[in-house]
């Protein structure tokens, strides 16, 4: 105990007393195990207790009589890094749960002006899981010390994973690729993160900037395209803004607002960004069972664009890589792995149309759909992502 608590405390049972009862409280506010996959919203409260329950017995939290702030950086799918329908309404019940429930802590908007203000920062994952053949969502909650970048309290849940929207917000329904870069995995690592142990540096390093991109995200969502811009181009301007997602965000807007020079340069900048990360995964859809391009001119108009900067920035960086067809989980194993072989050879030879030097540097590969990153088989936008064409960088072969 501290010096000052002491003080506080003129008698020693009066000090032993107040232990006594406040191990007591704690034990009682702890939330039973559950037993198996609960209803959504009851899932996403019994986490958001046993989080709470577990801060309360932290050190120094007895004498911690005004009200904790903290600020929600909004959940992912941990699978493919996207904000959906289903992660925006965990993040809706959860502010809302602590602020009827648990008003020792006070949610404030994940802004830069909040971090100032706050104790603690909650980050949140959803993943898919399977229980007894029955889907299920595994949620998990974890806050951590802004001071320290220790997290101070993990809790998880299993929710049953009924009529939930998995459809991903505009932003991620629009990205031409898969925003998953280095701090996107470190938010997910930092969500994984056992309690007493600090939470991933990159992630936690770059959290102010995180702050701005989400706003930015946030008007993009709303259809504010000029206004999101200027933010992502905020974010930018800083060196922890050098994100994949940033880059992402000022080619969308941009192609938003009719701006095709500065839409093609920013889409430029994102592959060059994948080659670096050593992976790039592109959303080209094609038209059901065959290797032609999905024939909406809404859907395809940018792919030229795109395979002209994927060729030139491959060529520019003398990348080796993988072309490897994706496909979602619809039909058998042997006829996904052919259709997205067929695909991977026709990415392939588009690319080496626009560079022939890519030729003997490039290899076509089928997935099928043993590395489906939804697995939801729906065909629609939800599972989009799961019918990619991804570039895996690899070595070049010497000679």
């Amino acid at each position: 105990m501290k010096a000052g608590s002491m003080k506080a405390c003129s008698l020693k049972s009066v000090c032993i007393a107040m232990i006594v009862l406040f191990s007591l409280a704690a034990c009682a506010t702890r939330p039973p195990v559950a037993q198996g996959p609960l209803p959504f919203d009851q899932a996403v409260e019994h986490a958001t207790d046993d989080l709470v329950s577990q801060s309360q017995r932290l050190p120094g939290f007895i004498a911690q009589l005004t009200t904790q702030g903290v600020v929600h950086d909004p959940t992912l799918d941990a699978e493919s890094g996207q904000q959906t329908a289903a992660t925006t309404r965990l993040d809706a019940k959860v502010a809302g749960y602590l602020g009827s429930r648990h008003k020792q802590f006070a949610v404030l908007p994940f802004r830069s002006a909040s971090l100032s203000k706050a104790e603690y920062l909650l980050t949140s994952t959803m993943a898919r899981e399977r229980t007894g053949g029955t889907p299920a969502l595994r949620i998990t909650l974890a806050l951590v010390d802004l001071n320290t970048g220790i997290v101070v309290a993990q809790a998880h849940a299993l929710a049953k994973d009924h009529l939930l929207d998995h459809a991903p917000l505009p932003y991620y329904r629009d990205s031409p690729v898969l925003v998953k870069d280095q701090v996107v995995e470190g938010y997910i690592r930092t969500t994984a993160t056992p309690r007493g142990q600090r939470g991933d540096a990159l992630y936690l390093e770059r959290i102010a900037t995180a702050a701005t991109i989400d706003e930015a995200t946030d008007l993009y969502n709303q259809a504010r395209y000029r206004e999101a811009l200027g933010e992502y181009r905020s974010a930018l301007a800083v060196p922890a803004g050098q994100q994949l997602r940033v880059l992402n965000g000022i080619y969308l807007a941009n192609a938003r607002l009719g701006q095709t020079a500065e839409a093609e340069d920013a889409f430029g900048r994102v592959v060059a960004m994948g080659i670096a990360y050593r992976q790039l995964s592109v959303k080209f859809l094609f038209n059901p069972g065959t290797t032609e391009f999905w024939v909406d001119p809404r859907i395809n108009t940018p792919y030229p664009m795109w395979l002209r900067q994927i060729a030139r920035e491959s060529v520019a960086a003398k990348a080796c890589m993988e072309v490897i067809g994706h496909t979602s989980a619809t039909g058998s194993p042997a006829a996904n792995e052919a259709l997205s072989l067929k695909r991977a050879v026709e990415i392939r030879r588009k690319l080496t149309a626009q560079a022939p030097e890519l030729g003997p540097r490039t290899q076509a590969i089928g997935m099928g759909f043993r590395e489906n990153l939804i697995g939801s088989g729906t065909d629609d936008n939800v599972d989009v992502l799961d019918r990619r064409v991804e570039f895996r960088i690899k070595p070049c072969k010497s000679g």
